[in-house]
């Protein structure tokens, strides 16, 4: 019998080619309560990926192209005058959903990207005087195209870091591509509820009770240390390279994350392969690089790269032994 989660990827791949790596992320996301920064060209079904994740949950998705003249009101909502009734009544915006699709979310200015980021933290919108809550679950994926910076407004690192983790997608091999093509000549497939949100916000539950050994948060917190302080871990060429390390945030995401792959692995407890696998995807946009490091085209993820190797990973924990 296979699991609610083996169900939801099945029901995914039945529209989504290859991308096993943004599925399995966005479903960590989605588990841990985290939200998720994509960057990738145009055109390897991101937009894609999200509305048939919805799909498959029974969820509701809403997709909102971010341009340089969008306000906070367009995604958030406002208060609209009835001349009738003489009273103004809250419309509420493409925010209250269960996955939001945040398209280009550098297109926009700073205070519609600061709208959005304050509903991902606190899960709520003030518009008036009146607080509403989004739907649970939510999740928002924010998009990035890396090869145009022409009017784009980059992420502030202070908001950038609210992203539980950023996800570099590629293009697909030949023989993905093969099948990319021979599915977009045939109908389209329905995508079918295989969940619910209320099972969904069960497994997240559940989600929290996956163990984790002391040692794996000893260790999150030594990479997201030697980012700050290389030369502490004998890395001191690189302190020239990284202006800001990682926040603290770092490394609760990590464990968050590396709770939430357990699970989707069908585990209860997590194994260091868990977390190692996560570093780059929930640290690579919190190092915030000097010059020196661009001029050299030095990226976050060598940084990363060599900082993991400078450190022992921990034995394999086991499962938590009962007591008593």
């Amino acid at each position: 019998m296979d699991t609610p989660v083996e169900q939801v990827l099945y029901e995914v791949k039945k529209t989504i080619v290859g991308q096993d790596v943004l599925l399995e992320r966005l479903l960590v996301a989605l588990l841990s309560r985290g939200h998720i920064l994509v960057e990738g060209v145009p055109g390897l079904a991101k937009t894609l990926a999200v509305k048939a994740l919805a799909g498959a949950i029974g969820g509701q998705f809403h997709r909102v192209q971010f341009t340089p003249d969008l306000v906070p009101a367009d995604i958030l909502g406002t208060r609209v005058y009835h001349q009738r009734t003489g009273e103004f009544q809250v419309s509420l915006g493409p925010v209250f959903t269960n996955l939001l699709l945040a398209d280009e979310i550098n297109r926009a200015p700073a205070k519609v990207q600061s709208a959005l980021l304050e509903v991902m933290q606190e899960q709520q919108v003030t518009i008036g005087r009146e607080t509403h809550q989004v739907p649970r679950p939510f999740l928002v994926m924010a998009t990035q195209n890396p090869i145009e910076s022409e009017g784009t407004y980059p992420l502030p690192e202070a908001q950038v870091d609210r992203f539980m983790m950023k996800v570099v997608v590629g293009y697909p091999s030949a023989t993905e591509e093969f099948v990319i093509v021979e599915r977009a000549i045939s109908p389209d497939p329905v995508t079918q509820a295989v969940i619910n949100p209320e099972r969904l916000i069960e497994m997240q539950a559940q989600v929290e009770q996956v163990y984790v050994d002391p040692a794996l948060i000893e260790y999150s917190v030594r990479l997201a240390n030697a980012t700050r302080r290389p030369a502490e871990v004998g890395l001191a060429d690189l302190g020239r390279y990284v202006s800001f390390g990682a926040s603290p945030r770092a490394s609760i995401n990590l464990i968050l994350a590396a709770r939430a792959l357990a699970f989707v692995r069908g585990r209860d407890y997590v194994v260091p392969h868990d977390a190692t696998e996560l570093v780059l995807d929930v640290f690579r946009h919190r190092l915030v690089l000097s010059y020196e490091a661009l001029s050299d085209d030095v990226s976050a993820d060598a940084v990363l790269t060599r900082v993991m190797a400078a450190l022992p990973v921990p034995d394999a924990p086991m499962r938590k032994v009962a007591v008593g």
